[in-house]
């Protein structure tokens, strides 16, 4: 049997996974990396500690999975898009880390905003520009810690540093790049036009080769063998931002379908064969399949929210339920369970990390009276979360028919009444795929296509690809819901003038 590893590196943890060539999960090993806020706003990590912990965490994979390492045929990435790695000439990190909840560069939106570089930008990226892309952090660098780029040898992405890491050999990859405002989307390459007009024309040549997800990027290295007990000399794919990893593993392969993932971020996806181009989506990247562009909208909104809400309000239930051998999810699930959408009008905006609305908007709770208890406030955050989900459809929904069913993957996946609040919110069944790694599954596709196990993306959808069940929408809840949109609308509206008062 052959087997393909995935390395997926998110916002709190780094994933290794190995897959036999039919898809089943044979292990998978996963270790959390420290996030470093010293400053409100700032989210970073130290580069040398993610290092070492992927590489414990292939180990740990490796050695868990009981297989003869000499099986694994291919390895390949998947990692959060948005934010910035950079190392320097002596192949060491030249700064901390950037993770994509990142919004220290938000005063550069809005000055692109004032001055018409948004414009500008959009006629070449076909984006919006977002605090957390590279472009803007570096500029932010650019002004306040000049010294970093004047350092730096190698422009990244999380994964094209881990990569980097395998092989020894520097490259970017179309997904990631063109997701980060970096690639002129009209020539499919490098602009020094659109780098001046971030003020960013010294970093042009720092930006490494670009691949596409599937290419070979270098083989891993004997010294790395020893380390991860990966073999040396098998091939390192390019990789996929962690969207398009999870688009491929919940089957997303033509314009019919549409996919959800709930996340530390909503996102909210499909592909097409034409970038949408009219304004209404803020975002357009090249998807991983050649051809296609990954028409999405996302932002850190979704099930982050809740692991905030269990970390501070629900310390005694989680101790309870670990002592009792249970889940605390198993309680927030009863909970939620428990309150009727009509009994509580409890809203919640999901906007801890950062949102969808303006960039200084904060998370917050309204219509809470003395009655109200966590149970209500909890089961806000599942409506509030999808509420944020359902705005990125709605946009999606300006440029195509409704889908026959939406793919959703992620920790809200793993919740039958979350996955049923989903339906009822949407009014459109919701398929639920196979509980396993996506992020690392998408990115062993890649790595099968590379070792040639997959003819293409189709044939390793084919062999891999699985949908465990599929909840409809319970019609009698349609207006419940879009009475509780409408008043999450009108808190979001009537909050929008108080924002800049939480600058700092």
């Amino acid at each position: 049997m052959n087997y393909l590893m995935g390395i997926d590196n998110g916002g709190t943890f780094s994933k290794a996974s190995i897959f036999d060539e039919n898809g089943n999960q044979i292990a998978v090993a996963s270790v959390p990396t420290e996030t470093i806020t010293p400053k409100p706003g700032y989210t970073e990590r130290d580069m040398d500690e993610l290092w070492e912990v992927n590489a414990r965490a292939v180990r740990e994979a490796i050695e868990k999975s009981g297989i003869n390492p000499s099986d694994i045929q291919g390895v390949s990435f998947s990692g959060h898009g948005k934010g910035l790695y950079l190392v320097g000439e002596d192949g060491r990190p030249a700064y901390n880390g950037i993770i994509s909840t990142d919004m220290r560069a938000w005063e550069y939106i809005e000055k692109w905003s004032e001055d018409g570089t948004k414009e500008k930008v959009y006629e070449k990226t076909f984006q919006e520009i977002l605090a957390c892309q590279p472009v803007a952090l570096l500029a932010w660098l650019r002004d306040h810690e000049p010294q970093v780029l004047e350092k730096t040898k190698y422009i990244f992405s999380v994964k094209d540093y881990i990569r980097y890491k395998l092989t020894g050999e520097a490259f970017a990859e179309y997904t990631d790049f063109t997701g980060g405002n970096l690639v002129n989307m009209n020539t499919k390459e490098y602009d020094r036009e659109l780098l001046a007009l971030y003020g960013l024309e010294e970093i042009y040549d720092k930006l490494p080769p670009l691949m596409y997800s599937a290419d070979v990027c270098g083989c891993i290295t004997r010294e790395v063998s020893e380390k991860t007990l990966l073999p040396a000399g098998i091939p390192a794919a390019a990789g996929m931002f962690d969207v398009d990893a999870c688009g491929i593993a919940s089957g997303l392969s033509d314009e019919s379908q549409m996919c959800m993932i709930a996340g530390t971020w909503s996102i909210n996806e499909y592909i097409a064969r034409e970038p949408i181009v009219n304004g209404t989506v803020a975002l357009n990247s090249m998807f991983c399949i050649p051809g296609y562009y990954l028409i999405e909208e996302s932002s850190p909104t979704s099930a982050g929210n809740m692991e905030w809400f269990i970390r501070n309000l629900m310390g005694y239930e989680k101790a309870e339920a670990k002592a009792e051998g249970g889940s605390v999810y198993d309680i927030t699930n009863e909970w939620v369970a428990s309150v009727d959408p009509k009994e509580s009008n409890v809203i919640f905006l999901p906007f801890l990390n950062g949102s969808n609305e303006d960039p200084l908007a904060k998370g917050t709770f309204i219509g809470l009276t003395g009655y109200h208890n966590k149970r209500h406030m909890l089961r806000a955050v599942y409506e509030g979360i999808v509420f944020s989900h359902l705005t990125h459809v709605n946009k999606l929904l300006r440029n195509r028919e409704k889908p026959r069913s939406i793919r959703l993957s992620g920790g809200a996946a793993n919740s039958d009444v979350w996955v049923q609040i989903f339906a009822d919110v949407l009014q459109i069944p919701v398929d639920v795929i196979e509980d396993k790694e996506l992020g690392a599954q998408g990115a062993a596709i890649a790595a099968g296509i590379a070792a040639g196990i997959y003819s293409d993306y189709q044939d390793g959808i084919n062999k891999t690809v699985k949908i465990t069940k599929t909840v409809y929408p319970r019609i009698e809840y349609k207006e419940i819901y879009e009475e509780k949109y409408r008043t999450y609308r009108s808190v979001i509206e009537a909050l929008a003038p108080a924002w800049k008062c939480f600058r700092n």
